[in-house]
């Protein structure tokens, strides 16, 4: 199966991500994220994410030779698996960002990505992670047939920790699963459910971590 015919068949493209990710940029992502930043977006797809961020120097990675064509101008891009990452300078890195990849890898290649990122990442550099939690997800975790490995909020941040990561933050609930659903994807929706203490339908988790010292 080529990246391809996944993009043409479970990820089409859909113009709601991008009011998903100019809404979540606007109101959480800008917030950890100065100016001056470098920052790169791993399995990047279409780069709704990182068509969205303000920083001095952004980059995108996917395997999708496609991807290239939907990015905004002055994004770097770099068409590989996420686990070659030596085309990198050391110590480039201020916020990595990873959305809905791990769980499409094999734990051999997450812990690749984990020693890739730990030299390339400056020394407040970050590795966020928004994800699938199967601990709330179970039902629909392997809709998608190219879901490979089971993370819950719990046992993502245990391996994270085991290979000298330390978690920063973890929230179980950050967002609803997926934006195929009846519901309105509005940025002041958006905006609401960020601040909410409560989270219905709350199905992805946020993780963020930086290497130990």
């Amino acid at each position: 199966m080529s990246a391809g015919a996944y993009h043409q068949t479970r990820l089409t493209q859909d113009a709601r991500r991008d009011v998903l990710w100019q809404s979540l940029w606007r109101y959480y992502f800008s917030n950890l994220i100065s100016p001056d930043d470098c920052v790169m977006d791993l399995g990047c797809g279409y780069g709704s994410f990182i068509n969205s961020v303000t920083a001095r120097r952004r980059i995108a990675v996917d395997v999708w030779p496609e991807f290239p064509r939907f990015l905004a101008p002055g994004i770097e891009t770099s068409v590989r698996p996420v686990t070659e990452l030596d085309f990198l300078g050391e110590r480039t890195v201020d916020f990595a960002f990873a959305s809905n990849l791990f769980e499409h890898l094999t734990q051999d290649d997450f812990r690749d990505v984990l020693e890739g990122l730990r030299t390339k990442l400056t020394s407040r550099g970050t590795l966020n992670i928004l994800q699938p939690n199967y601990r709330y997800a179970y039902r629909e975790y392997f809709d998608d047939y190219t879901h490979r490995t089971v993370y819950s909020d719990v046992s993502i941040c245990d391996f994270l920790a085991a290979h000298d990561y330390e978690v920063i933050e973890a929230r179980s609930r950050f967002l609803p699963l997926t934006i195929k659903s009846r519901l309105p994807v509005s940025p002041l929706l958006i905006q609401c459910y960020l601040a909410s203490p409560f989270k219905p339908m709350g199905k992805q988790m946020l993780i963020r971590v930086k290497p130990r010292q």
